[in-house]
């Protein structure tokens, strides 16, 4: 019996904000425990908390990009449960009238269609703080510079275009995961924990209508264990199903050395949470004017970029879609574009030598020490035969590490193009002195692979300086005259 599985996230972001969402410590949980609190934060009776209005502008620039319809009346309220690291035993979030809703995330399907996937919310909340437990689990400590610390928690809806697989799953995830970076709102680190997802799962035969109890997977530390505890959990629940057992609605935990998800604790439903308006924030209303004025704001996203350079440049459609993936890698390309160069030939250098190089070098693009301008000229260079493509990869190396005047660096390193055909023909006459079996084979034909082979030769001799179309023409020349 066929079966098909429904996947909701519930993603928690935290958002790149200076200050916490209720006070004017700094937003920087990595520091020492406990040294950005206040009397807020940690809780204290009779404090008073103050919304951050940035908080607030990158929730609704993240509902605007997500396609979602912005509330004008929202308000917020107290989620009551036991939050060990949150010390006013509730929390301050958005039950009934988030900020954002009925939003969808375009993606491609598994029949290879685009597939909105449904959102259902996107509210505006506070961070619980930090538990840390010694080794040998004999004490528990608590770091409260995470506590209040703005996130934004976006929901998928279940009956709305639910994700369907895992691979739409991580589709879905690393897509929003770039969207959220590219508006700027946040890093989206997931080893940092700014990027944190639960995932619902249920399971139903294909065709039915009804739903089935959900289980929420849990703290899930990596797109690989969401992946995997996707697909033990679908399994297991159609074992369920087949063998006639009780699937209870619960919150599993995934043990990644096992690969199993594990039961926690019967799932909550929203009642059992006891939302109430919060008195101490008023309520919120957002005019159309205030909403339209966000939306300018937001940067040409990726899936506009990568239709726009397609349909403008002539761009492959596989290296437009890696180079607006970034939105630092894509305002680059057109940065680099106001110099001159080709864009087709510009989005073959980055696909292709520019991420060797910043992958060797271990930096992004907007740490690395590469201007356009200079790479602008490195390609002309390259294409007026100043250099060649061997050479430009050494320096371009250079370049990402390094600060450099590019004339000089190959003046002083002698870098130039060889275009001394009779040097050129010395290495040659060297190459197939040495080379007998290969030029034996080349000779009885001359597209036999040893020819690439003699190429290689020669250019290792001239140090990549020559030209690897003049090597060849000269050296097929050279053999048919060997007679």
């Amino acid at each position: 019996m066929d079966y098909e599985a429904i996947i909701c996230f519930e993603t928690h972001v935290e958002l790149s904000t200076a200050t916490k969402l209720f006070c004017s410590c700094l937003n920087e949980f990595s520091e020492k425990p406990n040294s950005n609190i206040c009397p807020i934060c940690a809780g204290h009776p009779g404090t008073m908390p103050v919304l951050n209005k940035q908080a607030v502008e990158y929730c609704i620039m993240a509902g605007l990009a997500l396609n979602c319809h912005i509330n004008n009346r929202t308000y917020f309220e107290r989620k009551h449960y036991f939050y060990p690291d949150i010390p006013k035993c509730y929390q301050i979030s958005q039950g009934s009238a988030p900020f954002c809703e009925f939003g969808f995330l375009g993606i491609i399907g598994d029949d290879g269609n685009p597939y909105d996937v449904g959102i259902r919310r996107i509210h505006l909340e506070e961070d619980a703080g930090k538990l840390i437990h010694s080794p040998d689990s004999a004490a528990s400590y608590i770091d409260y510079n995470r506590s209040s610390v703005p996130i934004i928690e976006i929901v998928c809806d279940h009956e709305r275009n639910p994700i369907r697989s895992v691979r739409e799953a991580k589709q879905y995830l690393k897509k929003l995961q770039g969207i959220l970076r590219y508006i700027g709102i946040s890093e989206c680190s997931i080893e940092k924990g700014h990027f944190r997802s639960d995932v619902n799962i249920s399971v139903r035969k294909a065709g039915s209508v009804n739903f089935n109890n959900r289980c929420e997977v849990k703290n899930m530390a990596s797109f690989k264990a969401i992946a995997e505890a996707i697909e033990f959990e679908v399994k297991r629940q159609i074992k369920l199903i087949e063998t006639g057992k009780a699937n209870n609605q619960e919150t599993r935990h995934f043990d990644e050395d096992k690969r199993v998800t594990v039961s926690m604790r019967t799932k909550e439903n929203a009642h059992d949470y006891r939302y109430f308006p919060d008195p101490n924030l008023v309520e919120i209303y957002l005019d159309n004017d205030y909403i339209e004025k966000l939306r300018r704001s937001l940067p040409e996203l990726g899936d506009s970029r990568c239709s726009r350079y397609i349909r403008e440049y002539g761009i492959a459609e596989s290296e437009a879609a890696i180079i607006t993936n970034d939105r630092e890698l894509s305002e680059f390309f057109e940065k680099t574009l106001e110099f001159g160069t080709d864009p087709k030939l510009l989005s073959k250098w980055m696909v292709r030598d520019l991420f060797n190089a910043l992958k060797n070098a271990g930096v992004t693009i907007d740490l690395c020490r590469l201007s356009s301008e200079n790479f602008a000229k490195l390609i002309s260079f390259v294409e007026d035969k100043i250099i060649t493509a061997a050479v430009s990869k050494e320096i371009l190396q250079e370049m990402v590490q390094n600060e450099i005047n590019l004339d000089d660096f190959i003046k002083v390193r002698n870098l130039s193009s060889i275009r001394d055909d009779v040097f050129i023909m010395s290495k040659i006459s060297e190459a197939l002195a040495e080379q007998t079996a290969s030029v034996a084979k080349v000779k009885k034909d001359p597209y036999d692979p040893a020819l690439n082979f003699l190429i290689g030769q020669v250019m290792k001799k001239t140090a990549g300086k020559a030209d690897v179309k003049k090597v060849k023409d000269l050296l097929l020349q050279a053999v048919t005259n060997l007679g």
